[in-house]
């Protein structure tokens, strides 16, 4: 018997890459699984239902549960995949780029997360996985507001896990390195560029390129995704991948100096 069937599961931004490749997990595995994306999709994954939800808006993201509430009469898992990139320095985004980032990343995660919690208590149980980054836990040069979007996302995580406990809801981080998708190409430019960061920024694109052509497919962040949502006693992260739990054991085990001077020197920057 398939421990799955009649489990219901949200894979928010599930129109292509990690999404699409996890919401198609979750359906082989037996989970009535629903997708998401800005604008319906009509080409989602077998077997996987396509609705329409803007995680930015509140109206949007409660007319995305009730919908999905009235035809299976409960939500077992949310998997927030929904997400942006922006790859720049700091000093070259406004103040209004960096609200519009943590709009989808932060906020659209906290949004689906409220949106689904009241159904979750009231049934006694449910999960919600949380798709981060490497870049949620070390530093992100050129990436800066992407990876404190992602460190917002740990941080948050991390403490609702320990609120929901008592209501038999667990809340799960998966943590990809370089995911072989179009992440790179859709992700947002500085909207206020600076001729003195020119020379590295394009380093660090580049860099970006290369590794997004040599990285995991998706395949390996959505069996991840399975493994956590299928788990008796979920962890509270799981790496996605060798680099991703190679990055993970360097962050915490490596001399801080050591880790830095690494890192800089990978991402081709002046010690």
């Amino acid at each position: 018997m398939n421990k799955q069937a009649g489990k219901t599961a949200i894979v928010t931004g599930a129109s292509s890459g990690i999404g699409k490749a996890t919401a198609a997990a979750l359906a082989q595995a037996g989970f009535t699984v629903f997708g998401t994306s800005r604008r319906a999709a009509a080409d989602g994954p077998p077997h996987v239902t396509m609705l329409a939800c803007d995680v930015t808006s509140d109206d949007s993201v409660r007319a995305l549960v009730a919908d999905v509430l009235a035809r299976t009469g409960r939500i077992d898992l949310l998997v927030n995949n929904a997400g942006l990139g922006l790859f720049g320095g700091a000093e070259e985004s406004s103040i209004e780029q960096a609200k519009s980032l943590f709009e989808v990343n932060f906020f659209g995660l906290v949004r689906m997360t409220n949106g689904v919690l009241p159904s979750m208590r009231k049934h006694g149980g449910g999960q919600i996985i949380n798709i981060s980054s490497v870049l949620g836990f070390i530093p992100a040069p050129y990436s800066t507001f992407y990876g404190a979007t992602k460190h917002a996302v740990e941080g948050y995580s991390e403490s609702l896990d320990h609120e929901t406990r008592a209501f038999n809801v667990r809340v799960t981080l998966i943590e990809p390195a370089f995911t072989k998708s179009a992440f790179d190409q859709a992700a947002l430019k500085p909207d206020a560029m600076i001729e003195d960061y020119a020379e590295a920024r394009a380093g660090i694109d580049e860099q970006l390129r290369r590794a997004m052509t040599i990285g995991d497919p998706p395949e390996v962040v959505a069996d991840t995704v399975l493994m956590a949502a299928t788990a008796a006693h979920p962890k509270r992260r799981y790496p996605a991948g060798k680099m991703a739990r190679q990055t993970s054991f360097a962050r915490r085990f490596a001399p801080a100096g050591m880790f830095e001077a690494s890192l800089r020197k990978q991402l081709g920057l002046p010690a």
